[in-house]
């Protein structure tokens, strides 16, 4: 079995179980104040295995399908028999990473939850763009495929803009650090990702 489809099975049974048992959703959602005031730095980590409701779980790991086997691939390429090892920390840090500022933004407010796999998510969707930024990638009910690059930027943009307005349930902090995470981490892993990504677009050609 992947690495990728053990996420996905494992996410799912999780979320499925904190929906029928309270106390694991309150237990493990991100809480920030509880995080400080009780020092229960583990829900950085485990609210990323918790999701809302069906549509948000079915949404995220189908992002996380459709990305997970290049990424799961491609560090296989770089680092062998431990490329698995290397996804699954990749993915697990971007969890919390992107959680940290959502923790510092909201430390004091008791009543902010938080949880899903976008942080995450985004760190590998993010990591398969810097390796193939022009794989056009498509958006539910919009029939044009739009290449990684410009997708990645506007996604970056709508993320950063709705993240300062403050409004909604959906935490978009997450989203945009853990796609930065994504970025930085695959060129910190593999330098050449940069000029290559680079060089690729630089060729790119609307028409």
């Amino acid at each position: 079995m992947s690495v990728t489809i053990l996420i996905i099975v494992v996410t799912a049974i999780l979320s499925v179980w904190a929906w029928n048992n309270a106390t694991i959703m309150y237990g493990w959602v991100l809480n920030p104040y509880d995080v400080v005031s009780k020092n229960q730095y583990y829900r950085l980590l485990t609210s990323g295995f918790l999701h809302a409701d069906w549509g948000h779980l079915i949404f995220n790991m189908i992002t996380l399908y459709a990305f997970g086997g290049v990424v799961e691939y491609l560090f296989s390429m770089l680092f062998g028999l431990v490329g698995p090892t290397y996804i699954l920390g990749f993915y697990l840090a971007g969890i919390v990473v992107s959680d940290i500022p959502t923790l510092i933004k909201h430390r004091n407010d008791r009543n902010y939850n938080s949880l899903g796999a976008s942080g995450g998510v985004s760190s590998i969707v993010f990591a398969a763009i810097m390796f193939s930024p022009l794989q056009k990638i498509y958006i539910f009910f919009i029939p044009i495929g739009i290449p990684g690059f410009i997708f990645g930027g506007m996604y970056l943009a709508y993320s950063y803009y709705e993240a300062r307005q403050n409004r909604g349930n959906v935490n978009h902090d997450a989203h945009f650090y853990g796609a930065l995470f994504g970025v930085i981490c695959m060129i910190l892993i593999y330098p050449p990702v940069l000029p290559q990504f680079i060089e690729q677009i630089s060729n790119w050609r609307l028409f």
